[in-house]
């Protein structure tokens, strides 16, 4: 799944079978799901894991980022590494641990280094098309029926890096 203005990898299954063994290796969290952000403002660690409690907000559609457990809070993490930096932008490499509620684009804000174009989670304007910074560049899965090992892709998309 991906949020509406995020762009990248989408991974589909041809039969129920393959459905149900990918949901498998998705509930044993054996997919590696790897995206690229930009984010404002340059991270003090060049790399690092994120922890943090999500709660989703149904009334605002974002999610809340707690430092600690919290009651209703799923647990949340991911780590990230700067790929390169662009003045006062860095280009991030996201590793998903977890696969939460707009997981990425909360956490990030809670480091105060929110996703280019993301107004909702505290960029300070809109990108063309209301379109944020994020996409999903990789997964790597297991072939559902041959079990071989598969690292599907997703070009850049046009204009990649956006900046503000």
């Amino acid at each position: 799944r991906l949020d509406r203005p995020v762009a990248g990898v989408v991974l589909f299954a041809r039969t129920s079978k393959a459905a149900s063994r990918l949901s498998q290796q998705f509930r044993n969290r054996t997919i590696i799901k790897i995206y690229q952000a930009t984010v404002i403002g340059l991270p003090k660690l060049m790399e690092g894991r994120l922890t943090g409690w999500l709660m989703k907000n149904q009334k605002t559609g974002k999610a809340t980022v707690f430092s600690k457990e919290t009651e209703g809070a799923t647990k949340a993490e991911l780590d990230y590494r700067v790929a390169k930096t662009l003045g006062k932008y860095a280009i991030l490499e996201i590793v998903l641990r977890t696969g939460r509620f707009h997981q990425i684009r909360a956490q990030l804000a809670f480091m105060k280094h929110p996703v280019v174009g993301d107004v909702k989670y505290g960029a300070p304007c809109n990108l063309p098309n209301r379109h944020i910074a994020l996409y999903s560049s990789r997964i790597e899965i297991k072939h559902p029926i041959s079990g071989k090992d598969l690292v599907l892709r997703s070009p850049e998309p046009t204009g990649w890096p956006f900046t503000a």
